[in-house]
């Protein structure tokens, strides 16, 4: 960042950088909202929302917890792709304030009103909107401008979920549409950060083999997801969509493949970026399989791989790196960091396979929902205090 943009900060460190309080309260909320859903699904529990039970966790996990890790990453790393300084102090603590008021706006539909609800939820994702296109511009930062284009299918797509399940009694096109924009996120910046840091690692720790770059092959890659993602948002059940998705997996276990990552099994940190990607081509071949063999894979199987393992597990990756680097901390993966990620992979896992036993379906969704609230229990547990207290020197 240049001199004649920096400017001292002196307020609470928590408000000094996006990801701190968003990295926290993301990481609790993640938590929580899974030991509300868990015995909401069941029945045990009521809130007052307009949503359907199973509406309401799809929303939350959507639109509430992975957005707000998008904001925390946006908010840290557009100053250093812009050059200007980072939104801290009031303006994020404002920020954080829509965020919640958003949560409980939704909880409590049933009280204040849908359409005001929608209201009060979506305008986090348009001040988010706003501030990032701000920020581009004024930096003339062009080469990222493309990164509005999914911020702006999350906003569209929590409108149009306000307005299905409310109109049509259940959110239907909006869920893929906003679970295909939380995907293109992570394509975009995950093919940028994974080869990246798996070569700076590898060049310092194990020389040999280096990844390749994010290329023409990554690009090509790029628009065949976005193309069978948006088939499957407009045509969910057609063959061709089954085709999509099982060639575009078949692409991307090969980029994997490039990018060398059984070659940085020494740091798991670096490791568990490639672990995380790697669910989107599971998630894809199982949604395209599930086209074939409907009564065999269902097709929540897939999702739930992308939501769970590649969502979630590349949102505990970045958070456990960012969170390090940004606060003076080694950028290595210690014991209790690796229980934490092991705890959300086999969270997945479970949730994928569990459709596969119905008669166990209750135990296993139940035991993969405590180990995803363990997950981000752990984290908050672990990151707290570095993302309340200042950069170490």
């Amino acid at each position: 960042m240049s001199g004649s943009h920096r400017r001292e900060y002196s307020g609470p460190a928590v408000l000094s950088f996006g990801f701190r309080p968003f990295f926290l309260i993301a990481s609790i909320y993640a938590g929580v909202s899974v030991l509300l859903w868990l015995p909401l699904m069941m029945g045990h529990l009521q809130i007052s929302s307009t949503f359907a039970p199973v509406d309401w966790h799809i929303h939350e996990m959507l639109f509430g917890f992975a957005t707000a890790v998008v904001c925390g990453f946006l908010f840290t790393a557009v100053p250093n792709w812009t050059g200007r300084m980072p939104v801290n102090g009031m303006p994020l603590l404002m920020m954080v304030m829509l965020w919640v008021i958003g949560r409980i706006a939704v909880t409590y539909s049933a009280h204040i009103g849908w359409v005001t609800a929608m209201a009060i939820d979506c305008l986090f994702l348009f001040s988010l909107w706003v501030v990032i296109a701000r920020e581009i511009i004024k930096g003339k930062n062009w080469k990222n401008f493309k990164i509005l284009i999914p911020l702006s299918i999350l906003l569209g797509s929590n409108i149009l979920f306000h307005l299905e399940a409310n109109i049509g009694g259940i959110a239907d096109y909006s869920k893929r549409m906003a679970i295909s924009a939380v995907i293109v996120f992570i394509l975009l910046i995950g093919g940028r950060i994974i080869p990246s840091f798996t070569r700076n690692w590898l060049v310092k720790f194990n020389p040999g083999r280096l990844p390749a770059p994010f290329g023409l092959f990554e690009k090509v890659n790029l628009a065949f997801s976005v193309f069978a993602m948006g088939c499957w948002i407009v045509l969910p059940e057609h063959s061709f969509v089954g085709f999509s998705f099982c060639l575009t997996a078949a692409l991307l276990f090969v980029q994997l493949g490039r990018w060398a990552g059984e070659r940085t099994i020494r740091e798991p940190l670096v490791l568990v970026l490639h672990i995380s990607y790697m669910f989107i081509p599971i998630g894809f071949l199982l949604l395209g399989l599930s086209l074939f063999f409907p009564f065999t894979i269902l097709p929540a199987t897939g999702v739930h791989a992308l939501g769970i393992g590649a969502v979630g597990g590349m949102i505990l990756s970045v958070m456990m790196r960012a969170t390090k680097g940004h606060t003076g901390n080694d950028l290595t993966m210690k014991s209790t960091d690796c229980l934490i990620y092991f705890a959300l992979v086999i969270s997945a896992v479970t949730r994928i396979i569990s459709a596969l036993f119905p008669d166990e379906f209750s135990f296993l969704l139940t035991f993969s929902g405590l180990l995803w609230a363990a997950a981000f229990f752990g984290f908050s547990l672990v990151y707290g205090s570095c993302l309340m207290k200042p950069k170490q020197p």
